[in-house]
C-alpha cells in the first residue's frame, strides 16, 4: 500500500525517482479497473465466496464474515484479485450496478441505497417566476389491523380524494405482491387526505400494503 495517494479514488501517485514504478502505476490500473463504471455482483451476499471471479467486487453486507471479509464496514466495496481481497472504500456519490438486483445504487457517503428512491421529486417544468410543475412519489408500507387503515402519506390538498372506500379500485387480493392500481380523475380537494384501506366483508388481521402515491404537483409563482 502507499501513502501518498489520490484523495477521491486512492490511486497511489509515482513519485520522484521512485524504483520499480510499474509497482504504483499497475496498481491504480487495477483500482481503475474496479471503480470505473462499477458493477459489483451482489450487495446482500454475507459469506466470503470460496471460488470469487477475478476482478469481482462485491458490496458488504453488516454482519459479512470470512478470512478477508470479517471485521470490515457495511458498505466496503470487496475486490478479487490474483488470489487476494482488497477492500475499497467508496466516496460519497458513487454509483455501482448491482448485477443480481438489476438496479443501480448510490452510496450517500454512510449506506447503499437503489438509485430510484432518490427520485422523489423531480421539476418538470418552471416558468421564470418560479412556478413549478413537479412530479412527487410519497411511499410508505402499511401495517393492516382493523376495519381500515390509513396512510399517514397523504394526497396533498388540490389532488385529494373523498372518502370512498373503493375510489382507486377494489382489486388488492390478500397474495404475497398482489397489486391494485387506481387512478383519480380531475377532482380537486382543499386539505392533505390520507389514502384508506378498507378490508371487504370484516376486518384485517395482519399483514403488510406498500403504497405509492404518483402526485403531480403544481406550485404557484413565487411572491413579488
Amino acid at each position: 500500500m502507499f501513502d501518498d495517494v489520490t484523495p477521491r479514488l486512492g490511486l497511489p501517485y509515482v513519485v520522484a525517482a521512485q524504483a520499480q514504478k510499474h509497482i504504483p502505476i499497475n496498481e491504480s490500473l487495477a483500482r481503475l479497473d474496479a471503480l470505473v463504471q462499477l458493477a459489483v455482483e451482489s450487495r446482500a451476499l454475507a459469506a466470503q465466496p470460496v471460488s470469487p471471479l477475478g476482478g469481482g467486487v462485491w458490496i458488504l453486507p453488516a454482519g459479512a464474515f470470512g478470512a478477508a471479509w470479517a471485521g470490515q464496514s457495511a458498505g466496503t466495496l470487496m475486490r478479487f484479485e490474483a488470489g487476494a481481497w482488497e477492500p475499497l472504500i467508496p466516496g460519497e456519490g458513487v454509483l455501482a450496478w448491482v448485477k443480481d438486483e438489476n438496479q443501480v445504487v448510490a452510496f450517500d457517503g454512510t449506506a447503499w441505497t437503489p438509485l430510484s428512491a432518490t427520485f422523489r421529486s423531480l421539476t418538470a417544468a418552471a416558468s421564470p417566476g418560479l412556478a413549478n410543475t413537479r412530479l412527487e412519489i410519497l411511499e410508505q408500507e402499511v401495517t393492516l389491523s382493523g376495519a381500515s387503515t390509513a396512510t399517514t402519506i397523504v394526497i396533498p390538498s388540490n389532488c385529494g380524494v373523498a372518502g370512498e372506500a373503493s375510489k382507486f379500485g377494489g382489486a388488492l387480493g390478500v397474495a404475497k405482491n398482489a397489486s391494485n392500481v387506481g387512478v383519480l380523475g380531475p377532482t380537486a380537494y382543499y386539505a392533505d387526505t390520507p389514502v384508506v384501506l378498507t378490508a371487504v366483508g370484516g376486518n384485517f388481521v395482519g399483514g403488510k400494503v406498500r403504497v405509492a402515491i404518483h402526485v403531480l404537483r403544481f406550485d404557484a409563482p413565487a411572491s413579488v
